[in-house]
């Protein structure tokens, strides 16, 4: 379950999110730096303020105890820390890319899947690292979301684990569990670092 919920965030975040921001990078539509300053300041707005919006809307429309509510904003693009971060690394990358692109008969989305993205995959993997590692370890939306052990996800799952008190009753098995919450987060992290410090090291430069 937390790899399908983690793999399905992540794939969504880097369609919408790459999507949004070669928009804002690399096309001039009209009122682009309002929709973009709009979007930074909705990283000022805490979590928790839409959580009970959010659960009466889902609850409507009957998707309470499915994975819906958990995924569909990341294919919305409503993360906009990872749509800032790929706006940043896109917009460092030479304009005469594009030009000769559109010489050859390029359109943008021919320009964004085979220019592009290849050029940005130390960004893209840098917000499939975070993205991965926040999923993994949400414990707020599946504890909201989900009512049916079946459907747990490993942060979940550990609550298992204790009594009535919310004292640990398996101290074995609670350590046994973390260690199996730990593994793939720092598998993750370990065979894409270099393209993590790549990508947040040049995601600020332009260029």
């Amino acid at each position: 379950n937390s790899l399908l919920y983690a793999g399905g965030a992540v794939v969504g975040i880097l369609i919408s999110c790459s999507l949004t921001a070669y928009a804002f990078a690399k096309i001039r539509f009209t009122g682009r730096n309002l929709l973009f300053s709009l979007m930074i300041g909705t990283l000022l707005l805490p979590y928790h303020v839409l959580l009970i919006p959010q659960y009466v809307m889902f609850q409507k429309l009957e998707l309470i105890n499915t994975y819906v509510p958990l995924l569909l904003g990341k294919y919305l693009a409503t993360e906009a820390f990872f749509v800032f971060l790929m706006v940043q690394f896109m917009r460092s990358l030479p304009r005469e890319l594009d030009e000769a692109a559109r010489i050859d008969g390029c359109g943008h989305l021919r320009i964004y899947w085979s220019i592009v993205l290849p050029l940005c995959r130390p960004a893209l993997i840098t917000s499939a690292i975070f993205t991965f590692i926040n999923a993994w370890n949400d414990f707020m939306g599946p504890l909201i979301y989900l009512n049916e052990p079946g459907k747990y996800t490993v942060s979940l799952g550990m609550m298992m684990f204790r009594d009535s008190d919310g004292v640990a009753a398996n101290y074995g098995g609670l350590i046994a569990m973390s260690l199996v919450a730990l593994l793939p987060v720092l598998l993750f992290f370990l065979a894409f670092q270099r393209y993590l410090i790549d990508g947040m090291a040049t995601s600020g430069l332009k260029g």
